[in-house]
């Protein structure tokens, strides 16, 4: 597929998106997904983001590794507590994000419970709460929300949601999204895990396959991430080339 420039403005060059609809029909031909075969796709997927999201953030799991912990229940020798912590409380929260479907739109509950699930073992007192304190990004020279604010930063949030899932493309929406809710950075830590889950949540209640980044790209998109307080254009982009990867995977599996 030739290399296709983003629109500059927030705006996933309609090339892209043509071809990511264009997969999704392909998909859409061997649904519905049932019984387990359902349910072998929701472990795939429970094991390959678990693994990358955290492994984004520093965590020390391989894949293999996670997979042994989510699926057989066996610890790993040698491993911080807290990267086992990371990996099964984002594996409750991958769980939970399939009960929110069908939800008529997303909601500050749904988002707080997410990280409930993944950070109540890491700090209970701070899972699913909005941070008190401030906080600065590594590597970012732009502040985050101040806490005074956060509570109206993310109704305003909420609000945007419920005005715009219908009426965006979904990949656009899932990464404007994911983007939104970085820049405000309501928890103390892990908004990165939820905020990849959020993202994928978005796609997922569209019938769209979730989004993949794996650590081999984390720098692009840290940089991209950064880049997008100025110009989202890449970054959007950037999103909707892994959407399509993962549709890729998808395809290749079946």
């Amino acid at each position: 597929m030739p290399f296709i420039a983003d629109l500059g403005d927030g705006t996933v060059h309609p090339m892209l998106l043509d071809e990511i609809d264009r997969l999704k029909s392909e998909i859409d031909k061997l649904r519905p997904f049932e019984g387990r075969g359902l349910d072998q796709l929701k472990a795939y997927y429970r094991i390959g983001l678990t693994y990358t999201s955290n492994a984004l953030e520093g965590n020390s799991l391989t894949e293999s590794e996670t997979k042994v912990l989510l699926e057989d229940g066996l610890t790993v020798g040698g491993k911080p507590l807290r990267d086992i912590y990371e990996a099964t409380g984002h594996a409750k929260a991958y769980d939970h994000m399939y009960t929110l479907l069908s939800n008529p739109t997303i909601t500050a509950a749904d988002v707080l419970a997410l990280h409930r699930l993944f950070y109540h073992q890491i700090d209970s007192s701070q899972a699913g709460a909005y941070r008190q304190e401030p906080v600065i990004i590594s590597g970012s020279q732009y502040p985050t929300v101040a806490p005074s604010k956060i509570k109206n930063a993310m109704s305003d949030f909420f609000d945007w949601l419920s005005r715009h899932e219908s009426s965006l493309h979904p990949v656009t929406f899932a990464a404007e999204a994911h983007k939104r809710f970085v820049f405000i950075h309501p928890f103390i830590d892990g908004n990165g895990r939820v905020a990849r889950l959020l993202m994928n949540l978005c796609l997922l209640r569209r019938g769209y396959t979730i989004a993949i980044i794996p650590p081999v790209l984390r720098a692009s998109y840290i940089a991209r991430l950064e880049e997008a307080h100025v110009d989202d254009g890449p970054f959007m982009k950037f999103i909707a080339e892994r959407v399509l990867e993962t549709q890729r995977d998808l395809l290749r599996l079946f």
